[in-house]
């Protein structure tokens, strides 16, 4: 039994989670686009090869730093909604306090510099986590048939990206276009009364 590595399992995710938090440390001073993976490794007190160990390339990081911010999100994001469950209250409230829960954080407002090319447009298209999660909180205010929410789901992304990329003047105008045009396109009219 002494050989037994009885941690070892937890012991890889609470380096991960070290290394993804050194990154978000980073993220947080500069563009995420501009963070190098040796800048990473220095934050997070390891080598480049221990990095590597972990993430295989830099677009594995991202991908793992996204997914779990992702997470992170969608539970605050269903924390504030507590007590919204009319669809359409539902919608507007969810999508503007997700747009404020990533502009309130230095980390992943990085990811939508657009002094740099911004890199959380390209990673939130292709994140499978992200389209899962918008899927769940699509269901659970209408069910629709599946290809329609993940149609719907995609499109919800892309209007989120473009918002975080081009911001609206401030909340008030994002929400009016979001109960404007994004309520009409998701909701069916049935659902919004």
């Amino acid at each position: 039994m002494a050989g037994n590595d009885w941690l070892g399992d937890r012991r890889s995710e609470v380096a991960a989670d070290r290394i993804l938090d050194a990154a978000d440390a980073l993220f947080a001073q500069k563009d995420a686009a501009t963070v190098g993976m040796h800048e990473i490794a220095k934050a997070a007190g390891c080598s480049r090869a221990t990095l590597y160990r972990y993430f295989e390339n830099r677009e594995a990081l991202y991908t793992a730093y996204v997914h779990r911010e992702s997470y992170r999100l969608f539970h605050q994001m269903t924390e504030q909604l507590t007590g919204v469950d009319e669809p359409r209250e539902r919608l507007i409230e969810g999508m503007v306090s997700s747009l404020r829960n990533v502009r309130e954080s230095p980390a992943l407002s990085s990811w939508f510099a657009t002094a740099q090319r911004p890199i959380g447009a390209e990673i939130a298209e292709q994140s499978q986590v992200i389209k899962a999660l918008t899927e769940a909180f699509l269901i659970s205010m209408a069910p629709d048939e599946p290809e329609v929410v993940e149609r719907k789901a995609r499109w919800l992304v892309r209007v989120m990206t473009s918002l975080l990329v081009f911001p609206g003047r401030d909340e008030d105008e994002e929400r009016m276009m979001i109960e404007q045009f994004v309520v009409p396109m998701v909701l069916p009219a049935a659902q919004e009364a």
